[in-house]
Order: C-alpha cells, then sequence, then structure tokens
C-alpha cells in the first residue's frame, strides 16, 4: 500500500466512521477495488484516528463525566454502594457519574463478543455478500425505528438496562455493513430516545470499545507490517492521522444533520451501496472472500 491509497482509505474512514452506514463496510469494498482488503486490523487500527476526534470533540463532557465517576467513588455523596455509584438516597442521581458506570456497562457485549468471534471477524463477516446483506437488512431497520420512535427520551433518563441493550446493537457492528453508530442509534431510536441523544451517546459509547480495539490490533499486528499482503505500519499510519483530521468535521456536521433531519438520506444510501456491491460481486470486478 502507497501513500495515496493511504490517504483514500483514511478519508473513506474518517467520512464513513460516524455516518450509519458502516466504515468498515466501505474500508473492505474500497480496499478491494483498489486491490485487496486492507484487512481487520488496519480497519480497527485507523478507528483509533477517528476516535482520537471524539475525544477531542467531546473532551468537556468526557472530563465531566470521569469527574463525577472519581468524586462519587471516593464518597462525595456517601460510603455506601449506591452513593459510590452515583445515586445517592434521598438525593438526585449524579447523572455524569451514573453516565461512566453505564458506559462500561455498555461495552461488555461487544467485548466479549469480539473475543468470542475474533476468528469470524476477520474471516467470514468480511464475505461482500454477507456484507451487502447487512448493508441493505440494517437500513431497512434503520429507516423503520426513525420513522417509529417516539424520540422524547434524554440522555438524563439513561437507565443501567437501556445501557447493555444500546451495547448489545453495538456489538452488532463486528459484522462490517451493520455500522457502529448505526447500530447504537437504531437501538435508541427503538428506546424512545431522541436522534441527538443518540447520537452523542453512540460516540460515547464507542470511545473505549474502539480504542481497546484498536490498541489490541496494533500491539498483536506490529511483527506483521510490512509483510506479504499486509499494509505497511508507514501506510497505516498516515490512513490513521488522515482520518482523525476528516473525522472531527464529520463530527460537527452530523451532529447538527441529526438535529434537524431524518435518517432517511442514509437509508437510502445504504440500499444503493448495497446493490452496487452485489452488481460489482455479480460482474466480477469485486471478491466477495476478501483476497491478500
Amino acid at each position: 500500500m502507497g501513500a495515496g491509497e493511504a490517504i483514500i482509505l483514511g478519508l473513506v474512514q474518517g467520512l464513513t466512521e460516524f455516518l450509519p452506514i458502516s466504515s468498515s463496510a466501505h474500508l473492505r469494498i474500497v480496499g478491494d477495488l483498489m486491490g485487496s482488503d486492507p484487512g481487520a486490523a488496519f480497519t480497527a487500527i485507523t478507528q483509533l484516528g477517528t476516535e482520537t476526534a471524539v475525544l477531542l470533540y467531546f473532551r468537556r463532557d468526557i472530563a465531566r463525566i470521569v469527574g463525577a465517576w472519581w468524586r462519587a467513588l471516593r464518597g462525595a455523596h456517601g460510603s455506601d454502594w449506591r452513593s459510590r455509584a452515583g445515586m445517592p438516597a434521598g438525593a438526585p442521581a449524579d447523572h455524569d457519574a451514573l453516565m461512566a458506570w453505564f458506559i462500561a456497562l455498555g461495552t461488555v457485549p461487544i467485548v466479549v463478543l469480539g473475543l468470542a468471534f475474533q476468528d469470524s471477524i476477520e474471516g467470514v463477516f468480511r464475505n461482500l455478500w454477507l456484507v451487502a446483506l447487512t448493508l441493505a437488512g440494517f437500513a431497512l431497520v434503520l429507516g423503520w425505528a426513525d420513522r417509529r420512535s417516539r424520540r422524547e427520551r434524554t440522555l438524563e433518563q439513561l437507565t443501567a438496562r437501556h445501557a447493555v441493550q444500546f451495547g448489545l446493537w453495538q456489538a452488532l457492528a463486528l459484522v462490517p455493513g451493520v455500522s457502529r453508530s448505526g447500530g447504537t442509534i437504531t437501538g435508541g431510536l427503538l428506546m424512545g430516545y431522541t436522534r441527538e441523544a443518540a447520537a452523542r451517546y453512540s460516540f460515547l459509547l464507542a470511545i473505549p470499545a474502539v480504542f481497546g480495539s484498536g490498541l489490541f490490533q496494533l500491539a498483536s499486528s506490529l511483527d506483521e507490517f510490512g509483510t506479504a499482503g499486509t499494509p505497511g505500519l508507514a501506510p497505516t499510519l498516515i490512513a490513521t492521522v488522515v482520518a482523525f483530521f476528516v473525522g472531527y468535521l464529520v463530527i460537527i456536521a452530523f451532529l447538527k444533520i441529526v438535529s434537524t433531519f431524518s435518517y432517511a438520506p442514509f437509508v437510502w444510501y445504504r440500499l444503493g451501496l448495497a446493490a452496487l456491491v452485489v452488481l460489482l460481486l455479480l460482474t466480477g470486478t469485486l471478491d466477495a472472500v476478501p483476497q491478500a
């Protein structure tokens, strides 16, 4: 992989990571069109760039949440377990402290399922027939959820049960084509959360999962960079940096869009992309199974 290809893949990652259209599917498709599938490790590592953009954009929210969690844990609201969790008896709940626990709770499903299905994630799940199916299928689910949702709940109304459900929806993104943000946003809409609340929580919930996955892949792939069939370390870093800058701009635009418009354009885009993938597979332009 050369620098030009790395920049293109970084642009793709940055443009698609936060939109409900699946960045992993786009990297899989674009990578194949350029010669070979860049692989699950490359995808996970470039996501470190876009997730760093999340840290920058939500830095005040993150600092407030972590600070509230630490104060509650140290006993600022009381010494019993409920107070340390941010739910003191006879006093208002500390929503920021609770948010930290909810993010941790919602991260459990993707960690457990990611480890359990690691081989499938790096292999069979990257079959483009499956990607096309999930792109189209989840487009219909997202569209239905957006039309049917009451869109009344805010993040202050998040509960432990909903945190786990958000986490299960996020875990569906282990299959390319589902989309991490698309999964969590769809789940949030079906649970009655507003579009903006579901989108903001999807960003926060992704932080530990994406950083954990990316750092794990980076540590386990250091001795493989540059070997036959794998992107080199330099192109991977170039793509990651490009993804960071582009991703930051996309966050700003996306949060403005979802507070005003429906998800219908993303639904139609997903359906169109699924149809294009099928056409390219039938004509032999794309290989269904990742090629080294």
